[in-house]
C-alpha cells in the first residue's frame, strides 16, 4: 500500500491519541488492526518509542501524586507483592519442567508475569544468556496476554464492583505490563491510577533480587544487573509536586498530557503485536504464560477480597 497513506492513516490515529479523542483499550485496538492493514511503517523505531514514551508518562504522572500517599499504598500492596512474585516465580519453574518447555524460556515468561512483562524479560535475558529467539517468543506470548488484560481486567472489575483502591492494587499485581496496567487503571479512575501506578513501580524493583537469583539458577556469573533508575525521577516528580514547587495549573497539564502519551504508547505497544510471530511460537509457552497469568490474577483478587 501507498507510503504516504500508511503515514498518514498512522499520524492521525497519534494526533487523535494526543488531543484526548481516544482511551486506552481503542488505542491499541487500532495499533493492532492498523498493522493488520498497513505495514508499520516505523517497525525499526517502535521499541524504543514504546520504552521512552512509557517511562516518560509515568513519570509525568507523578507530578499528580503526593508523598504520602504514595508511602501507605507502597507499603499496603508490599506483602501481596512479595507472595505474588515468590508463589508465581516457584510455580512457573514447575510447569516449566513439567510441560518440558526450554527452562530460559520459561523463566523469562514466568518472570514477565510476576513482576513487569517486557521490563522483566528485558533486563532476565542477558543474565541468564537467553538467545534472541528465547526472548522473542517470551515477549511475544506475555504481550498478547497483556493486551488481552487491558480489555478483560476493566470488566471484571466493574463486574466485580471493586472500588478504584481494589481495582488499582489488583491490576498492578496481575497485569504483566507497566503499559497496560496504567491504561487499563486510566480508564477505572483516577484513584485506581494512582495505586496502580505507585504498586506497580515498587514491584519494578523487584527484577533486582530475580536478576541475582536468576544467576544462581542458571549459574551465570558476571552479568549486568539493570537497574530501573527511572522510579528515581518518579518520586522525584512526586517530592515536587508534594511541596507545591511548580504552580498547580502546571503540575495538572503535565498529567494530562502523560496521561495521552500514555494512549499514544498504547497505539504503538498495538503495532508491534504480530500473529506471524505468536503462531510461531507454539502452544506450551502460551499454555505456561496462561497458566501463570490466572494463578497471580485468581490469588491476588482473592487476597484483595479479603483485606480490602
Amino acid at each position: 500500500m501507498n507510503t504516504t497513506i500508511t503515514k498518514l492513516v498512522y499520524f492521525s490515529i497519534v494526533i487523535a491519541a494526543i488531543t484526548g479523542y481516544l482511551n486506552s483499550a481503542t488505542a491499541l485496538t487500532l495499533g493492532f488492526v492498523f498493522t493488520l492493514i498497513f505495514k508499520n511503517p516505523f517497525k525499526v523505531h517502535s521499541h524504543m518509542a514504546i520504552h521512552y514514551f512509557l517511562k516518560i508518562s509515568v513519570v509525568g504522572l507523578g507530578f499528580g501524586m503526593f508523598i504520602k500517599e504514595t508511602l501507605q499504598t507502597g507499603k499496603e500492596g508490599l506483602s501481596l507483592t512479595f507472595l505474588s512474585i515468590v508463589l508465581t516465580v516457584s510455580l512457573g519453574i514447575i510447569l516449566a519442567k513439567f510441560l518440558k518447555i526450554d527452562l530460559k524460556l520459561g523463566h523469562l515468561i514466568t518472570s514477565g508475569t510476576s513482576i513487569c512483562g517486557g521490563s522483566a524479560i528485558a533486563a532476565i535475558a542477558p543474565v541468564i544468556k537467553a538467545n534472541g529467539k528465547t526472548i522473542s517468543i517470551a515477549l511475544g506470548v506475555v504481550f498478547l496476554l497483556n493486551s488481552i488484560a487491558l480489555f478483560v481486567f476493566p470488566a471484571v472489575g466493574h463486574w466485580l464492583g471493586l472500588n478504584q483502591s481494589q481495582f488499582g492494587l489488583w491490576c498492578a499485581i496481575a497485569i504483566h505490563d507497566t503499559s497496560s496496567v496504567v491504561g487499563a487503571a486510566l480508564d477505572y479512575g483516577d484513584q485506581a491510577l494512582k495505586i496502580a501506578t505507585t504498586v506497580k513501580l515498587s514491584r519494578t524493583l523487584w527484577i533486582i533480587p530475580l536478576s541475582i537469583v536468576s544467576m544462581f539458577i542458571f549459574k551465570t556469573k558476571g552479568e549486568k544487573i539493570r537497574i530501573p533508575y527511572f522510579i528515581l525521577l518518579f518520586i522525584g516528580a512526586i517530592l515536587i509536586n508534594s511541596y507545591h514547587i511548580l504552580p498547580a495549573f502546571v503540575t495538572t497539564n503535565i498529567v494530562l498530557y502523560s496521561k495521552r502519551l500514555l494512549v499514544l504508547t498504547l497505539f504503538i505497544v498495538g503495532t508491534t503485536i504480530s500473529v506471524k510471530d505468536l503462531k510461531s511460537t507454539g502452544s506450551k509457552p502460551i499454555v505456561l504464560a496462561v497458566c501463570l497469568w490466572l494463578f497471580i490474577s485468581v490469588f491476588s483478587l482473592t487476597y484483595i477480597l479479603n483485606i480490602k
